[in-house]
């Protein structure tokens, strides 16, 4: 997961603008926040842990000055979620210096780990983004060569900001798991992980940033190159589409919301239910319930209320609140009782929040509870980014959708087709990652050892 976000504007507040870019991509990340600024090339950083809004302040910001800023809001898949991985990580190599901001995950970042420790290069982090950050400022090569040498030697997702030399650099995979565009802003260039970043700062979209193009943004505008050819197909992540992505964003020119509704739609034809009731598990769920509503003509009904300010907190619960379990997140409308519901959720991945919202259903008095999923069973792990559980813990992947329904304690329980999904999100399968649902790897993935999120952790006593 994690929010990328780039801008150069010399006469704007630019970490104003990327502070308020991040805000739109918390989703994609709620462990840590940063922002990089680059005056006349001298950068600075500042991060920490927590959300957007608990990192920064408007006196933090106010010290924030440049004519270039890059932002990052992190959920860790490689390397604990501590300070130190926080990103944007600045590097000192002997080449140059370099904050970079990385969404995705490599799945050769130990080999090339153990390179750059070989060669004397202390690495400060446990991520593999700070192997990315490595190559680029130890290369002598003039800056966008470095950078395209980098990409010759990554393998796995990488959709990447970064400042060096007073630049904007923006560069992604050539299967492009992770999305990543451009916009304009006025006269000035933005960069971001989603199309719903530009929005809110007020640019306009102008393109998806290619597979394995490199772009850079200086005083001149901005130049873009082939830095890697592009994989045979591409690999754009399907999960973005039914979870991951904001609905207000578009990616590959597909509106997510659209997609997610046609899903739903897809749902209600593949498995109806005779019910009173359709209900989203909010947010994810809604534009799918949508769908399956309008497409079934079972009226839509809110039902679950989320508490949109639980989201994740440094103040744990206690032990009594901690057993209401998902109550802390979601309470059921008294409407349910003595309805037959449709629940509708994005995906099941361990089982654990769907058992506990059915049971939720069940305790306010719904008579029936059928949940309808708008994915396939995830059934793979991710190697690209998404920090899914072992598959010994993804419930799909062990049983079946009748066991998935017993866990669960549902009345009914079905998914989307794989061919449904697809042809919802109007893409052909050459150009999606569909890996976790089929376990068709587009690139080699890694095994043993090198499959821990927390490998390049220190050994402690």
């Amino acid at each position: 997961m994690c929010g990328v976000f780039g801008i150069r504007a010399p006469e704007r507040d630019v970490a104003r603008l990327a502070y308020f870019g991040l805000h739109a991509l918390q989703h994609r990340g709620q462990e840590s926040a940063g922002v990089a600024v680059s005056e006349h090339g001298r950068l600075t950083v500042m991060k920490d842990m927590g959300l957007v809004t608990q990192v920064f302040s408007e006196r933090s910001l106010g010290a924030l000055s440049g004519q270039l800023a890059i932002g990052h809001t992190r959920y860790s898949t490689t390397g604990s979620s501590a300070w130190e991985n926080a990103q944007p990580l600045l590097h000192h190599g002997s080449a140059r210096t370099i904050a970079l901001g990385h969404n995705g995950n490599l799945v050769n970042a130990s080999e090339l780990r153990d390179e750059i420790e070989e060669t004397g290069t202390r690495l400060a982090t446990t991520s593999d983004t700070e192997v990315i950050a490595a190559l680029i400022a130890d290369d002598p090569a003039p800056l966008d060569d470095a950078v395209a040498h980098a990409m010759e030697r990554l393998d796995g997702a990488y959709s990447v900001v970064a400042l060096a030399e007073g630049k904007l650099v923006a560069f992604r995979d050539p299967h492009g798991f992770r999305p990543l565009c451009v916009g304009r802003l006025d006269g000035d260039w933005v960069v971001a992980s989603e199309s719903c970043a530009l929005d809110l700062v007020g640019a306009e979209f102008e393109r998806d940033v290619e597979r394995g193009e490199l772009v850079v943004i200086d005083e001149d505008g901005l130049h873009a190159r082939q830095a890697v050819p592009p994989a045979d197909d591409g690999s754009l992540c399907i999960f973005e589409f039914f979870y991951l992505a904001r609905p207000d964003s578009r990616l590959d020119g597909v509106e997510v919301h659209a997609a997610r509704v046609r899903m739903g739609e897809r749902l209600a034809a593949e498995a109806p239910a005779e019910a009173d009731l359709v209900l989203p598990i909010p947010d994810s769920g809604t534009p799918a319930a949508i769908g399956f509503a309008r497409a079934s003509g079972i009226p839509f009904s809110e039902g679950l209320i989320k508490n949109r300010y639980v989201g994740r907190t440094f103040i744990q619960p206690d032990q009594g609140l901690r057993e209401q379990g998902i109550r802390l997140k979601f309470n059921p409308l008294a409407e349910v009782a003595g309805r037959r519901v449709v629940v509708i959720d994005d995906s099941i991945v361990r089982g654990n929040t769907t058992r506990q919202i059915v049971q939720m259903l069940f305790d306010a008095g719904a008579a029936e509870v059928h949940v309808r999923i708008s994915s396939p069973p995830v059934i793979g792990q991710c190697f690209y980014g998404i920090d899914f559980a072992d598959p010994d813990e993804l419930i799909a992947a062990r049983t079946s959708v009748e066991g998935v329904r017993e866990a669960i304690g549902a009345t009914s329980l079905a998914y989307i087709s794989l061919h449904g999904l697809q042809e919802a999100t109007r893409r052909p399968e050459s150009e999606l990652c569909r890996a976790c649902l089929t376990r068709e790897y587009p690139t080699r993935i890694p095994t043993g050892r090198m499959l821990a999120k927390l490998r390049f952790e220190p050994v402690r006593a």
